[in-house]
């Protein structure tokens, strides 16, 4: 979590290289030859932090200087640590890499979605890295390539795309890149009719949405801590940029978007625990917007259009969200009527609003449902959804005016899916599904399953593995989690992970409280004051597979990353005597150092899900599990840590930090993985699909070799 400034020069890279860096290493890396290659070991300097009466001596504080030549040399001896102790499953490695590069669908193609007179879709070519994005008329006519990442990204280390919204008329587009990977979008606008785009661009860009008229474009841009504060106004004819609101409170952030029909353009301000919308009328740019409903601690809301009305969704009812509907010439908070009570068994996650009818997209049992809604009668029904354990969420949507709605479906035995589900006969029409060279859905058994929790709540796991697999606690098995923000851990088809149920292996995900899998009150059971609750649970779940057989302590891997590398880090130190190695990826192990520094992104807008340790009781929460300062002189797994140096999110130097005091304190004989992408990825490690595979090869490789 780093601001922009930081990143560092190219000029550095060139003078440094990696010969250089490791140069000036302090470290003493093994010879090539080496038969038990020497960790590396970064220099400990006296660092004490004082706070609420703690002391707490902080001694590779200094690893924060990303422009230091020492740091990089660090980074750079613990990549070549990681190659040398991995040099003997290298040929493993590419086995894995062949059999994934095999399951990749590598000429793949998207399945077109109507705006206008046009459809719009991607297409994969084998051997390239990146999508290419294209449109044809949907009358009939050649394809017209709108945004092709591997011709925009020759010659960069990193593309990825941001915004991509095309005006009423179809005659301009506005796309944002990251060419970093810091999650840092510069906006662009192309005139599809020349294939030209703009010289003007537009850095620090979060969300578009065009007026109506094609001529106005709105969009939001970041502070220096990345949060999106400011709502611009851009007309393109004479280039004048016009300040529309601006957000002063640094919990909050902006973001605009127009509505799906078209009569309005939403910019909403939210926090993690309320938000105000404000409507602008795409007609009539240059008017004021006007605010809906003023904030209130508390209280979130947000809208969808459809006809007369404008519907809302809010949690002034209850935490798992009501719908209620308001006149949008009037659609003052006194004047909303409910449309759907809360129901404290289901989570309304999101609204979408057509023509004729509303699809309410519902988590019930921690598995999302669809409910369409007839706006005319107000009758309503659910759609049918198959298995135990699925991932299923709205597609693209973009026709108002349809009896269609389009979804995207998958679970751990069904390949990714796209379907058409046809609201006058209650059918699902399979648009597409993903084709699988060699996986046979038949040969596998998936089940839900629940663990008790120490406090006796009952705790959802999600498991798959091979049919007639005999639970006698001999086989390995990889355990998932996350458990922050709300957030449903999915339970989808993982195509790489088929190369571990081919080897025997049992892939579990646990739904760890601090989720949302079980409503609201599933996340509030998980955050704050109660966010031990994510860690035990992760633990219970661990139990329970050991305890039905399914694996044994010393085969059983756990992974997680972000949010979940920080619940990697918290049960290791609670529990290192229940995995056997811990894949960590992007984590938030230095939580106190970091919710301390509000300069950082995403610091101030998370005090509302972890708390801020400046308030003496908030730290007492964080203090009792942050991953950092909890590490002990004892034995821990097999771990392989992994991160960008470019990662906007969880900055590189909480992982590098976590992992020098873990080798200066841990008593086993274990090994200790660190892997930085130093120039080519981000929070979400590289962006080019092949380039993600070969490391998905290694970390497999890792695992396969390093458990028994």
């Amino acid at each position: 979590m780093e601001g922009k400034g930081d990143v560092i020069s190219t000029q550095t890279r060139v003078v440094l290289g990696l010969a250089g860096i490791l140069a000036m290493s302090a470290v003493d890396l093994p010879a090539a030859d080496s038969v038990a290659p020497r960790p590396t070991s970064a220099r400990e300097v006296a660092h004490p932090r004082v706070l609420h009466g703690d002391s707490f001596d902080d001694r590779w504080f200094w690893l924060r200087e990303r422009e230091n030549p020492e740091v990089l040399a660090h980074l750079a001896a613990e990549n070549a640590y990681a190659e040398a102790m991995t040099a003997a499953s290298r040929p493993l490695a590419d086995q894995l890499y062949g059999e994934l590069v095999g399951r990749l669908i590598e000429d793949d193609e998207g399945v077109p979605a109507r705006r206008g007179d046009w459809l719009y879709f991607w297409r994969l070519s084998k051997g390239l890295q990146h999508r290419v994005w294209l449109r044809r008329p949907a009358a009939g006519g050649p394809e017209q390539t709108l945004v092709d990442l591997n011709e925009l990204g020759r010659g960069e280390k990193f593309i990825a795309l941001g915004a991509f919204e095309v005006s009423d008329d179809g005659k301009q587009l506005a796309y944002s890149l990251d060419r970093v990977g810091f999650r840092q979008y510069t906006l662009y606008v192309r005139d599809l009719v020349r294939n030209v785009t703009r010289e003007e661009s537009v850095p620090e860009v979060t969300s578009v949405a065009w007026a109506a008229d094609g001529r106005s474009l709105f969009y939001v841009v970041e502070d220096d801590a990345k949060r999106p504060h400011r709502l611009w106004r851009w007309a393109l004819d004479s280039g004048e940029r016009t300040l529309v609101h601006e957000e002063g409170d640094e919990r909050f952030g902006v973001s605009v978007e127009r509505s799906r029909s078209g009569a309005w353009i939403f910019a909403t301000s939210a926090s993690h625990t309320a938000s105000e919308v404000r409507l602008i009328d795409p007609g009539a740019p240059a008017a004021t917007p006007r605010l809906v409903a003023p904030r209130r601690a508390g209280h979130e809301y947000y809208l969808e259009h459809s006809g007369e009305r404008l519907f809302v969704r809010s949690n002034r009812a209850g935490g798992n969200f009501a719908l209620f509907e308001t006149r949008a010439a009037d659609p003052a908070e006194t004047g909303w009527k409910v449309v759907r009570s809360h129901d404290p068994q289901a989570m309304l996650e999101e609204v979408d609003a057509f023509a004729r009818h509303l699809v309410l997209s519902e988590r019930a049992g921690g598995l999302m449902r669809f409910r369409v809604l007839d706006l005319a009668s107000g009758g309503d029904h659910l759609v049918t959804l198959p298995e135990v354990a699925y991932v299923a969420r709205g597609a693209e949507n973009e026709v108002f005016d349809t009896d269609r709605f389009r979804y995207h479906y998958e679970s751990p035995k069904t390949p990714a899916s796209v379907f058409d589900y046809r609201i006058a006969d209650r059918t699902s029409e399979l648009l597409k599904r993903d084709v699988i060279p060699g996986f046979d859905p038949a040969v596998w058994e998936l089940s839900r399953i629940e663990a008790p929790a120490k406090d006796g709540v009952r705790v959802p796991l999600t498991v798959v593995h091979r049919r007639g697999l005999v639970p006698d606690g001999t086989h390995r098995a990889l355990l998932r989690g996350y458990g922050s923000y709300g957030y449903a851990y999915p339970t989808g088809f993982d195509t790489n992970a088929v190369s571990l149920l081919e080897r025997g292996f049992v892939l579990a995900t646990a739904h760890v409280r601090g989720g949302g899998e079980l409503g609201k009150a599933w996340h509030e059971q998980g955050r704050m004051a109660a966010k031990m609750n994510t860690f035990t649970d992760f633990i219970a779940c661990a139990e329970e597979l050991v305890r039905r057989g399914y694996t044994s302590p010393a085969r059983l891997a756990i992974t997680g990353g972000s949010a979940g590398g920080l619940l990697m880090g918290a049960v290791t130190n609670l529990r290192p005597d229940l995995f056997g190695v811990v894949l960590s990826y992007v984590p938030f192990v230095d939580v106190i150092n970091t919710m301390l520094d509000t300069s950082l992104p995403l610091t101030v807008g998370e005090f509302e899900e972890w708390g801020n340790p400046a308030v003496e009781e908030q730290y007492r929460w964080m203090i009792a599990y942050s991953p950092y300062e909890n590490l002990a002189v004892k034995a821990y797994p097999a771990m392989l840590v992994r991160t960008s140096f470019h990662d906007s999110q969880v900055m590189y130097w909480e992982p590098a930090k976590y992992v020098a005091r873990l080798r200066s304190l841990k008593t086993d004989g274990n090994p200790l993985l660190f892997r930085i992408n130093l120039d080519a990825g981000g929070h979400g490690g590289f962006a080019g699909r092949y380039d993600r595979l070969r490391d998905t090869a290694a970390d497999y490789a890792f695992l396969l070799t390093t458990l028994p």
